[in-house]
C-alpha cells in the first residue's frame, strides 16, 4: 500500500529585489524536480519588479502584506526578501496569519524589532528560520564534526563595491554571517568587543575590522570589506591539535595536525595549505613531512540547501538550523560592534 500524498507546501515571497529573485528561483527549481512546493504569490511595492515576477512565475502579485493576506489566498509559508527595516512589519504580520516565516539576515534592523518576531512566533505557533546561509555552507557542515574547543578564530570577507544592500552597513551586509558561524561555533557568550571602521564608498561604514573575546576564552578576529579588489570568504581557526581553514566560496575544509606542527610559523602553516589546496584528500609536504588533510564536502548551493531545510522544518514542525534566537544574538554582537566603531571615530575625531 503506497504511502499518503505528501501535501504541497504554498510559499509567498515577499519583495521581488535580488535576494527575493533568488528565493524564486530556488522554488521554481524544487517545482520542476517534483518537490511538493509551489510558488503562490509575490508581494512588492515596485510595480516593475511585481509584474516582472508576476509574469516570470505565473503568480499572482500585491502591494503589500497586508492586501496579499486580504485576498484569502491558502499560503503555508513565506520568505521575506524585502530590505531590512521592514522585515519586522513584514513578518509579524504574516506570523500573525499563520504563515512561518524564512526571513533575510538580518532578523531586523534593532534587537526591539527582532524581539517583535519572536514574540509573534511564540504567540501563534509558528516557526521562524533566518537567512544566515553560510551554516548551509558544505565546508561548515563538514567542520561541525570535527569541533573541539576551539580557541582562535580569524575572518576575512571581502567584496568589490556594488549598489546594494546600502541600507546597512558592511557589518549588518557581510561581517554577519561571519558573526554568526562563529557563535554557533564558540558556543560562548561574549565577553568584550573591540573595533574600528570607516566609510569609503557609501554613507554607511564599508570596512570594519572587529575583535570579540568570548567568555570561553576563545578570541575572533573579523574583517569585511565592500570596496576591495577581490572577492574573499575564508574562516580559519585553531583548537587544540588542529588547525582548521574554510573556503566559504570554494566549500573546501582544510586541516592540519598543530601538534607535528608545533614549531612552524603562521606563514608557514598558510604555505602549507596554499601548497596543498588543490590537492586529494591527503596531500603530503617533502620538506617537512606533514600530512595536509582535504577534508571531504558533499558540494551544494548554500540557499538551496537553506530553503529545502526550511521547507523540511515547516513540513515537520522541526526546529529549524537557524533559529530566530541564534539570529537575534548575531544581530546583538553586529549591533555592539557598531557602537564600538562609533566610539573609536569618536576618539579618533573621524
Amino acid at each position: 500500500m503506497s504511502g499518503a500524498a505528501v501535501p504541497v507546501l504554498r510559499i509567498a515571497v515577499i519583495g521581488c529585489g535580488a535576494f527575493g529573485r533568488n528565493h524564486l528561483r530556488v522554488y521554481e527549481a524544487l517545482t520542476c524536480l517534483g518537490e511538493p512546493v509551489e510558488i503562490a504569490a509575490v508581494v512588492d511595492p515596485n510595480p516593475g519588479a511585481r509584474e516582472s515576477a508576476e509574469l516570470a512565475h505565473g503568480v499572482p502579485g500585491y502591494r503589500s502584506v497586508e492586501e496579499m493576506l486580504a485576498a484569502g489566498l491558502e499560503l503555508d509559508a513565506a520568505s521575506v526578501c524585502t530590505p531590512t527595516i521592514h522585515h519586522a512589519d513584514a513578518a509579524v504580520a504574516l506570523l500573525a496569519a499563520g504563515l512561518d516565516v524564512l526571513i533575510e539576515k538580518p532578523i531586523a534592523p534593532s534587537l526591539e524589532d527582532a524581539d517583535r518576531i519572536l514574540a509573534a512566533a511564540a504567540e501563534h505557533g509558528r516557526l521562524v528560520q533566518v537567512g544566515h546561509l553560510e551554516r548551509f555552507n558544505p565546508a561548515v557542515t563538514a567542520a561541525l564534526p570535527l569541533l573541539h574547543r576551539p580557541m582562535f578564530f580569524e575572518a576575512h570577507r571581502l567584496s568589490v563595491f556594488t549598489p546594494r544592500s546600502l541600507d546597512v552597513d558592511v557589518v549588518l551586509d557581510l561581517m554577519i554571517h561571519d558573526l554568526d558561524v562563529v557563535l554557533a561555533l564558540a558556543n560562548s557568550p561574549v565577553r568584550e568587543v573591540r573595533a574600528v571602521g570607516l566609510p569609503v564608498l557609501s554613507r554607511e561604514v564599508d570596512i570594519a575590522n572587529a575583535r570579540v573575546e568570548f567568555e570561553s576564552g576563545a578570541v575572533a578576529n573579523f574583517t569585511a570589506s565592500r570596496v576591495s579588489t577581490e572577492r574573499v570568504r575564508k574562516l580559519r581557526f585553531f583548537q587544540p591539535h588542529q588547525y582548521l581553514s574554510l573556503d566559504f566560496a570554494r566549500q573546501d575544509l582544510l586541516m592540519i595536525d598543530v601538534t607535528a606542527a608545533a614549531s612552524l610559523t603562521m606563514q608557514q602553516l598558510e604555505a602549507l595549505f596554499a601548497a596543498g589546496k588543490n590537492d586529494a584528500t591527503d596531500a603530503a609536504h617533502p620538506s617537512q613531512g606533514l600530512s595536509l588533510r582535504k577534508i571531504p564536502t558533499e558540494p551544494g548551493e548554500p540557499l538551496r540547501l537553506e530553503i529545502e531545510a526550511f521547507l523540511n522544518s515547516v513540513r515537520c514542525r522541526d526546529v529549524p538550523r537557524v533559529r530566530g534566537a541564534a539570529a537575534r544574538d548575531a544581530l546583538a554582537l553586529a549591533l555592539t560592534i557598531q557602537g564600538s566603531i562609533r566610539e573609536h571615530r569618536e576618539r579618533s575625531g573621524l
